[in-house]
């Protein structure tokens, strides 16, 4: 019976499948607050946006509700409201209030709205009468002014992140192992479906497995570094058009003693391969990744050509893009392979 296939650990789609549990200093994740704001989710990122505005208007709203109270610009307005004569009892005929026209909680917060906002209905505003209430205008200014920074660079974060450029950058769904220059390769393709290019692009490739040392320390997750092919050389690629970027397996390979009929019993075999490079348009760093499993690497096959040249251009197929097709490939291991030289003799190879 088949075994259960093991759990990801990057996705398809380049997501980490890495829970984080049991994080007992919370308190640092506040220590950089504008990371953890681009790091939320939309919902409650327009949560914290709409409260911090009526928080703010409502605490300066309360201010200034405060300050009327103090000064007695209240009971003034509430007797010219009435009509009430100002008699010995009442404010004097010059009195100046420090915010005209406020006479209850709601009119000092629809103030509180247009200084923060910088609306200016006109039918509101500060006198020279009161230094706390120029104080309190020049701080309201300002919290204003760094809320309204904190959230529009949130947002525009939150928007130009690099892993929304990664989403045209798309790999074959399967990885092939074949011959290429007499040699077992593993090879994938590799393409970007936006004519704006990425600059300075660079691809890796790790390999993670089940591991246990010589002293017995069991590493679940052991990442492997093995180097990358292309035909360019080197890891820097030029991805004007999809690549097919391989591997040699050779002896310093991971997957060296790895042979069809035992490819699909490594579970634990997981090959992640990640592509960095600089947005054209934007300057900004992107990172495209994505895994393959032993059961979706396919032994014997190779992927068909899909650029053409046409009407003095060259044209790219992208409905062939994971197309593969079966060539003669050894069912052998790369060490057998390398070992027994006859075996390279005995393949049907077609004459160049």
């Amino acid at each position: 019976r088949a075994r259960e296939r093991r759990a990801r650990f990057v996705g398809k789609n380049g997501a980490c499948n890495v829970a984080h549990k049991n994080i007992r200093e919370q308190g640092r994740f506040l220590q950089d607050v504008f990371t953890t704001l681009v790091d939320l989710k939309w919902p409650h990122t327009l949560l914290i946006f709409t409260m911090s505005f009526l928080c703010s208007w409502l605490l300066f709203g309360m201010v200034w509700w405060l300050i009327a109270f103090a000064h007695g610009d209240l009971d003034h307005s509430t007797r010219v409201q009435r009509g009430l004569g100002d008699g010995a009892a009442g404010p004097p005929e010059d009195f100046v209030p420090c915010v005209t026209s406020i006479h209850s909680f709601a009119s000092a917060f629809l103030f509180s709205i247009e200084v923060q906002v910088t609306i200016g209905f006109g039918g509101r505003m500060v006198t020279e009468e009161c230094p706390a209430a120029i104080l309190v205008l020049i701080v309201q200014n300002i919290v204003g002014l760094v809320i309204n920074a904190i959230m529009l660079g949130c947002i525009f974060m939150k928007t130009s992140q690099a892993h929304r450029r990664a989403e045209t950058l798309i790999f074959s769904k399967h990885a092939v192992i074949a011959l290429r220059e007499g040699k077992l390769c593993f090879m994938l393709r590799v393409g970007d479906l936006r004519k704006s290019m990425i600059i300075s692009a660079t691809i890796r490739m790790q390999v993670v497995k089940k591991t246990t040392s010589m002293e017995g320390e069991v590493v679940p997750l052991n990442q492997i570094d093995i180097q990358m092919e292309n035909p360019v050389g080197g890891n820097s690629i030029f991805l004007v058009s999809p690549l097919i970027i391989y591997h040699v397996i050779d002896k310093n390979s991971p997957l060296y003693d790895i042979s069809p009929m035992n490819l699909h019993h490594h579970e634990d075999l997981e090959v992640i391969v990640i592509l960095e490079g600089v947005v054209e348009t934007t300057g900004i760093t992107t990172q495209a990744r994505t895994s393959y499993l032993a059961d979706e690497i396919l032994w014997g096959q190779r992927f068909v050509p899909i650029v053409a040249e046409e009407d003095g251009q060259y044209s790219v197929d992208y409905s062939k893009f994971g197309n593969t097709v079966k060539v003669p490939t050894p069912s052998c291991t790369a060490r057998q392979l390398e070992e027994d030289k006859s075996i390279m003799d005995n393949m049907p190879f077609s004459p160049r």
